[in-house]
């Protein structure tokens, strides 16, 4: 029973990996400590709408057996519209991409520094962080072998750690249940919340997630009677990654301190009142939400720059080697010269947030196309979640923008 769950794990704990990173610890942090259980409910909107595009994406992998870039490329006739729509995929999702890389690193070793303290390998006038070079020479190992079986079991390790990391540290603190539930089924927005709000949609439902999860999806799945497993891998994987950010969000609201500089004070937070105990389940969590990060936003872009050139999607393709490679380089760069700031993260998210209403847009197009998906196009309930969801990031990007340009 346990080794037929296990074979037909599928992309999802890549999925939930790649959400559940530094940036995601960071802005639960945030929100835990500025309005405690408060902003929940928007971590259960978050899941659901994650579970609703990751099986649309997941669907369109096996029944076409390509990726979206790949589809939005083909699909779209108008020569102008295509060069622009390729344009903004790939300077949103590439580019964007070398950006959080720094952030995956940087919080990846923020989480070891919690034990072994700051290690600096010192050239001349540079001062290098041994962890961020750690984790990307790891993030590259794996990435070089190619064998999509290797990474997948190693995802699954990473993300039952991270889960037991964060879930412990959670009951740790020995929250009040009512007051949790509370938070997640009457949703509440308080003042000067709506970045924050935004920031947790932004950071659970990742635009590059779903172009990753339509490649390797086709990857895993060659048969149209595989979409059930699929439904169940993503279904399990979001949930779980949808809890333990929950678990990140209850375990900050513990906290007495008036300043958060970074995730890692998290772990440094609640140490006076729990020992060390929880600082070390604390900093595994954030090392291995690191490593498995650094791994997705590299091979995202690389399948996302595939597609919407024409290159061949492969591991071990030359040119989609050299895409994650410049990503990574470019992430543990800057991470190891020390290029981490919590508002860079945090930016990041919300700009997440915001591309999001454009990427939801072109899936659902391409979901109701029966040139692509036959009869395993989107139902009238499907495309109807997708709307609301579509919506909903419609309306939280422009308040978005209106907040960071203080126009409301």
């Amino acid at each position: 029973m346990i080794l037929k769950f296990f074979k037909n794990i599928g992309p999802g704990p890549l999925i939930a990996a790649a959400f559940i990173g530094p940036g995601t610890v960071t802005v639960c942090t945030l929100a835990g400590v500025n309005f405690g259980f408060t902003l929940l409910w928007a971590m259960v909107l978050s899941i659901f709408a994650t579970v609703v595009l990751q099986e649309m994406a997941a669907r369109l992998g096996i029944v076409s057996q390509k990726g979206l870039s790949e589809i939005i490329r083909e699909e779209i006739q108008h020569p102008v519209v295509k060069v622009l729509a390729i344009i903004l995929i790939l300077s949103a999702i590439v580019i964007g991409n070398a950006a959080y890389e720094a952030g995956n690193i940087s919080g990846g070793a923020l989480g070891m520094e919690t034990i072994v303290g700051n290690v600096l390998w010192q050239i001349g006038n540079l001062n290098l962080n041994v962890i961020s070079l750690l984790i990307g020479a790891i993030a590259f190992v794996l990435l070089y072998i190619g064998n999509y079986k290797v990474l997948e079991k190693v995802f699954v390790f990473l993300v039952i750690l991270m889960s037991l990391a964060f879930i412990t540290t959670a009951i740790l603190t020995q929250p009040n249940l009512t007051a949790i539930f509370k938070s997640i089924f009457i949703p509440k927005a308080p003042k000067d919340s709506i970045l924050s709000i935004i920031a947790l949609v932004g950071t659970t439902v990742v635009p590059y997630n779903i172009f990753l999860h339509a490649s390797l999806a086709k990857t895993k799945w060659t048969s149209k009677n595989d979409i059930k497993s699929a439904k169940k891998d993503t279904l399990i994987a979001v949930v779980l990654g949808g809890m333990v950010s929950m678990c990140i969000i209850i375990s900050a609201s513990a906290i007495q301190k008036e300043a958060i500089n970074n995730a890692a004070d998290l772990a440094l937070g609640l140490e006076p009142l729990f020992g060390s105990f929880s600082k070390y389940f604390l900093a595994i969590g954030l090392f291995a939400a690191g490593v498995t990060s650094s791994i997705t936003a590299p091979l995202a872009a690389a399948y996302v720059a595939s597609g919407c050139l024409g290159w061949q999607a492969s591991l071990k393709s030359k040119r989609f080697k050299a895409v994650w490679m410049v990503i990574l380089l470019l992430g543990v760069v800057f991470s190891s010269v020390g290029f981490k700031s919590i508002e860079i993260i945090k930016f990041a998210q919300v700009a997440n947030g915001i591309l999001l209403p454009v990427i939801a847009g072109f899936l659902l197009w391409v979901m109701n196309k029966s040139s692509v998906l036959g009869t395993y196009k989107n139902s009238k309930l499907q495309n109807f979640f997708g709307l609301i969801i579509l919506m909903i990031s419609i309306f939280l990007g422009l308040k978005g923008v209106l907040s960071v340009f203080e126009l409301i």
